[in-house]
Formats: structure tokens, sequence, C-alpha cells
């Protein structure tokens, strides 16, 4: 969405919208929702996203509103695509950059051959676990709540399709990566096999959404743009 001029419509929220955010870095999806949410004040609507991001990845969230909150399942069912940014030579307990390095590896006998050969074991079907810092719940408790006590989380194997996933850039210790998958994969997961597919460790330092289903992050509006113009119409009425 250009962003110094953003085309907004003639929303019908009561009936129910469906809007494409791009979702800033270190926000919570329910930060987003929430902020939305108090934008259409006094409008009591049920708002709700399809698809929650984790806070330090930024891209596509798809936010519904009034009617359309009953389609969030079907729209959080849909393709994703991400691209993202690992860190080869580390591991950190989060799979990401929550938590601080833990283990360190040698990388210099590394090729880019292996790199882009080690991706082979990661498209298709693929079984992997959910990282011990997520939103997955456990006997009613979110992981990352245990994990952030120090508490021993039993992590369950899930079954995800990963239908494309290429590599784009190698600066090591970086690798840049461009992924199409299923519903409910982990990236931060699937990057930390693959530094193991490597004999050797990797985290995930940067994660963009850039597709679900047929919305594309291209055509998503800032909060900031979205919240000002609502808060503007809201005064046109009040006027």
């Amino acid at each position: 969405m250009d962003n110094e001029n953003p085309q907004f419509p003639d929303f019908n929220f009561a009936q129910g919208e469906l809007l494409l955010i791009n979702k800033p870095y270190k926000w919570t999806s329910f930060d987003v929702v929430g902020k939305i949410r108090n934008s259409l004040k006094p409008l009591k609507l049920k708002v709700g996203h399809a698809g929650t991001l984790s806070p330090l990845a930024t891209g596509l969230l798809i936010i519904c509103t009034g009617k359309l909150t009953k389609q969030i399942d079907t729209f959080q069912a849909e393709e994703k695509e991400y691209t993202g940014t690992m860190i080869l030579g580390a591991t950190t307990p989060s799979f990401d950059m929550e938590t601080a390095i833990d283990n360190e590896f040698p990388i210099e006998g590394i090729t880019e051959e292996a790199i882009y050969a080690a991706t082979t074991p990661f498209k298709g079907d693929i079984a992997q676990y959910p990282p011990a810092h997520s939103a997955v719940k456990v006997n009613g408790e979110r992981l990352y709540v245990k994990a952030r006590l120090g508490e021993e989380v039993e992590l369950r194997q899930r079954f995800v399709t990963v239908s494309e996933f290429e590599i784009t850039r190698i600066a090591l210790p970086e690798i840049d990566f461009r992924i199409v998958c299923s519903k409910g994969t982990y990236i931060r997961s699937l990057v930390s096999d693959f530094g193991k597919q490597l004999n050797n460790g990797a985290y995930l330092s940067k994660l963009t959404r850039t597709r679900s289903g047929n919305f594309l992050l291209a055509n998503a509006f800032e909060v900031a743009d979205l919240v000002q113009y609502l808060r503007s119409k809201k005064e046109e009425t009040n006027g």
C-alpha cells in the first residue's frame, strides 16, 4: 500500500470488513486488534485476527470485523508465504531473538552447496515440534508462560506442509529465505531444524509474512494510517 497517500474505501464495519494490516515489529497480533477496536468506539463490534504473528515478526495480518469474524477459521486455514533471515552458527532457546544465544558453532567449513542441499528434507509433508517459547496451549496454558518460568514443557509433534523453501541470499552467518507453507507451520522450528541438518545451529533473526491465501502484504494498510483515518472520520461525524 502507498504509505504516503493510502486510499481507504468506504468501510462498513458492522456488516463486516476484512482489513489487511502490516503488523509492526514488536507488536503482538492482539495489540493490532485492540488498537483497531479502540478506534471504532463507541461502536461495539467483534474484531479478531486470522492467524497469529509473533511479536518479533512483521507483515500481513488479516483483521476481521462484525459478521466477517465468523469466517476467521476459513481465512486462517489458507496457505502462507514468508520471507526471512536466519543466523547460522548459533542457537537460542526460543529459536529466535527473544532469548540470548546459548550455543555457538564454527561455520567455516559450510559451503553454499551444502546450504542449498539442506533445504530438500524440509520440502513436502514434514514433522516438527513447536518452540517451547510459543503460544501453543498444553493443558490450557501457553507454552511460553511455562518456558519463561523455567518449567519443563512437553512438546507435541505436528505435521505441516512446506510447498516451497528457497534460499535467496547467503552472506554467512546470514541466510535469507522464502517459504510457502500450510497453516500451523513454525518457521522458527524449521530454521532450528535446518541448522541441525547442517550439523550446526541456526536461529531466526527476521521474519515477514508476505501472503496469506490470495491476500498480499503489498495491499496492506499501516496501523497508524488506518487509525488516523478512522479517527478523522469519527471527527467528521461528530462535528
